[in-house]
C-alpha cells in the first residue's frame, strides 16, 4: 500500500491507497495521522503496517486518491543520506573537487559515506519550494530513493531530493555539512510505499526533469539497479553504534547528475518520479 499524509482543511490525516481504492484511516482512528503512527501500532502488535491498515478499513471513510497539492512530507524525526553509491555520482564529485581520489576511495571501500541531511524543519513536501543557498554558485537536485525506517527496520520507501551546493563542497570536502544542511535543503514525498507495494527496491526506474520558464532544461532516466550497495547494507552502517529516532529516512544516493555548468535557479520546477512509489514535484527558491 501507499500512505499519504494529507493536510487539506488544515488538519493532518493519513490516507491509505490500496490499488485503485483510498481510505481515510484517521476517520477510523483519530490518533493515526501519519505513517509513523501506523508503524508504531504495527510494531507493538507484531504485524505489518499494511495488516494494521486493512484492519481499519471497515471503520475508515472511502475517499478520492489524494492530490499532490494536498499532501505533506512524511512525518519523520531525522533524514540521513548516503553518498557515492553510483558510479556517475562518484565521477561527478571527483570533477567538482580538488581532491578527487578521496571519492574513488569511498566508492570502492567497504564502509559507505553516511551523513546527516535534515531535521523536519528543514524538510519540505510535495509542491513546496526546495531551497538553494544564496552564497552558492553551483546548485543541483539529487533525486534519490528514500528508505523509511521504524525502530531501525525497513518499513517503506519514499522519493527524496537531496538538494546540494556543489560549489561549496567542491571548495573543500570538509564543507559538506554546509553544502547539504540548510533551510529547505531536502524534499520528501509524496507518500510512503510499503515493501509489498515496491517489490525489489534495487530494480526501480527513476526519472527527473527540470523546467525553467516553460522550457525543459534537464531530463534524465536511470535505475536503482545501478546502485553499488544494497539498501540493507546502507541501513546496517547507519545504525551501527548510532541510536536513530523512531522514524528515520535514509536517502540512498543519486545517479542522475546534470552536466557540469548546470545550476538550479529561482523559479525552476523539479519533478522526480520513482517507479512503484510516485512523483515528487517542487519549485526552487533562494534561501
Amino acid at each position: 500500500m501507499r500512505y499519504y499524509r494529507t493536510v487539506a482543511g488544515g488538519e493532518p490525516r493519513l490516507v491509505a491507497r490500496d490499488g485503485d481504492d483510498a481510505y481515510d484511516l484517521t476517520a477510523a482512528r483519530s490518533s493515526v495521522t501519519a505513517f509513523t503512527d501506523l508503524a508504531h501500532v504495527a510494531d507493538v502488535a507484531g504485524e505489518s503496517p499494511d495488516a494494521v491498515a486493512r484492519g481499519l478499513f471497515e471503520d475508515a471513510v472511502a475517499v478520492d486518491r489524494p492530490d499532490a497539492a494536498d499532501c505533506a512530507a512524511p512525518r519523520v524525526d531525522e533524514v540521513w543520506a548516503a553518498g557515492v553509491t553510483y558510479e556517475i555520482s562518484e565521477q561527478a564529485r571527483e570533477a567538482e573537487s580538488g581532491m578527487p581520489e578521496m571519492y574513488l576511495d569511498v566508492y570502492e571501500a567497504e564502509r559507505p559515506e553516511i551523513f546527516f541531511k535534515a531535521t523536519p524543519s528543514r524538510t519540505v513536501g510535495p509542491d513546496e519550494a526546495v531551497g538553494i543557498r544564496g552564497d552558492s554558485e553551483w546548485d543541483v537536485p539529487e533525486p534519490e530513493l528514500g528508505i523509511v525506517l521504524h525502530e531501525g527496520d525497513i518499513v517503506g520507501y519514499t522519493v527524496g531530493n537531496d538538494v546540494s551546493s556543489r560549489s561549496i563542497e567542491g571548495e573543500n570536502p570538509l564543507y559538506l555539512p554546509q553544502a547539504k544542511i540548510y533551510d529547505r535543503a531536502c524534499s520528501l514525498g509524496p507518500c510512503v510505499a510499503t515493501p509489498a507495494a515496491v517489490g525489489d527496491p534495487h530494480d526501480l526506474e527513476m526519472t527527473m526533469t527540470v523546467d525553467r520558464d516553460d522550457e525543459r532544461v534537464y531530463q534524465g532516466v536511470t535505475s536503482t539497479g545501478e546502485m553499488v550497495r544494497t539498501c540493507e547494507e546502507l541501513v546496517s552502517f547507519l545504525t551501527r553504534h548510532n541510536r536513530i529516532p523512531e522514524t528515520t529516512v535514509l536517502l540512498t544516493g543519486t545517479s542522475l547528475v546534470p552536466e557540469e555548468g548546470f545550476t538550479l535557479q529561482q523559479g525552476d520546477r523539479i519533478d522526480v518520479h520513482i517507479e512503484s512509489i510516485g512523483r515528487l514535484s517542487n519549485s526552487v527558491t533562494v534561501v
